[in-house]
């Protein structure tokens, strides 16, 4: 008689685990051994890699298209300057509360959007985003439209730089496992049942707007968590041009670029996707013409050679899955 057993992992899997948490252990001990300038490059690729994360659940898994992100990555390090320079709030315990406050001003912000769907919702979002920014602006204590400094005269450089890296490596390596944890659940489910069919899912029980707006919250208050490291290592603020916390071309294009570009849909496109960006974006930083017409070849190069993003076709050649989340039958 032959036994028959549902399994997620796989051996490829468990091998990855283990080379994972030895990465992660090197990673952590980084201040120990890497350089200043070392470690302010990775605070930007793990925030990066967070906010990809964030939007690949909304859009990868929940269906929600959103091109406002960036109104969570304004709030977040606004919030910490309120926090750090208007009350005179520790500087490290505002990063969390900071992203509580991005989580509580996502609500009506969500109320609004959702009453919108498919492209209006991506475009109320952009715009939702502009007015938050607008907001910031009139706010004087805030450093209007002129940007804003962060009081950090009561922490040693040393200190604030190690901290800071280790908050952004929280919040870059912590949205990946957020993301596998809540894919592994029941509300990671109904997510993928609402992308794949929206009305089948309904039929099913589903309640589709629940879903969408429980992962809305979540990946505001996870983008609003990731602005603070890094702003904390910029230690200036401010809310609009090229530079601007508010700005769609400093982050969310760039984190749906990232995202298309490594799988959509997936946990291990937007790694991919993350590493591949950063690495474009360093090589050619002085020539920015040559940087547009990479990236755009890339692109370009993807929709027609790889749909599904470089991992989506890795896995559907090979059927390799890191972060397992199907289960299979197996004898």
């Amino acid at each position: 008689m032959s036994s028959s057993k549902v399994v997620r992992g796989t051996t490829t899997s468990r091998v990855f685990a283990v080379v994972a948490l030895v990465g992660v252990a090197v990673l952590a001990a980084m201040p120990s051994w890497g350089e200043p300038a070392t470690q302010r490059k990775m605070v930007e690729l793990f925030t990066l890699l967070a906010l990809a994360q964030m939007w690949n659940l909304l859009a990868g898994f929940a269906g929600v298209v959103s091109v406002g992100q960036q109104a969570f990555m304004g709030l977040g390090a606004y919030g910490m300057i309120f926090l750090v320079n208007v009350h005179g709030k520790d500087l490290y315990y505002s990063v969390p509360i900071s992203a509580l406050i991005v989580a509580l001003l996502a609500v009506p912000m969500g109320l609004v959007a959702f009453r919108l769907r498919g492209s209006y919702f991506a475009i109320g979002t952009w715009v939702l985003a502009e007015v938050a920014s607008k907001v910031i602006i009139t706010r004087k204590s805030l450093g209007a439209g002129d940007g804003v400094s962060l009081k950090v005269s009561d922490y040693s450089v040393a200190s604030r730089q190690d901290v800071t890296y280790w908050l952004a490596m929280g919040t870059g390596i912590g949205a990946v496992l957020l993301a596998y944890l809540v894919l592994r659940s029941r509300l990671g489910l109904q997510m993928q049942a609402i992308r794949d069919d929206e009305g089948g899912a309904r039929g099913l029980g589903v309640n589709v707007y629940r879903t969408r707006f429980v992962i809305w919250i979540v990946a505001a208050f996870w983008t609003g968590l990731a602005a603070a490291p890094y702003y904390l290592q910029q230690l200036r603020v401010q809310p609009v041009g090229t530079g601007g916390a508010f700005s769609v071309v400093l982050w969310t294009a760039p984190i749906i670029f990232i995202v298309v570009i490594g799988g959509i849909g997936t946990i291990e496109g937007p790694i991919i996707g993350a590493v591949l960006y950063y690495f474009l974006r360093n090589r050619f930083q002085d020539h920015q013409t040559v940087y547009l017409i990479s990236m755009g070849v890339i692109a370009l190069g993807v929709a027609l050679f790889l749909q599904g993003g470089i991992w989506g076709t890795f896995r559907r050649r090979f059927g390799v899955d890191l972060f397992p989340l199907r289960r299979r039958l197996v004898e």
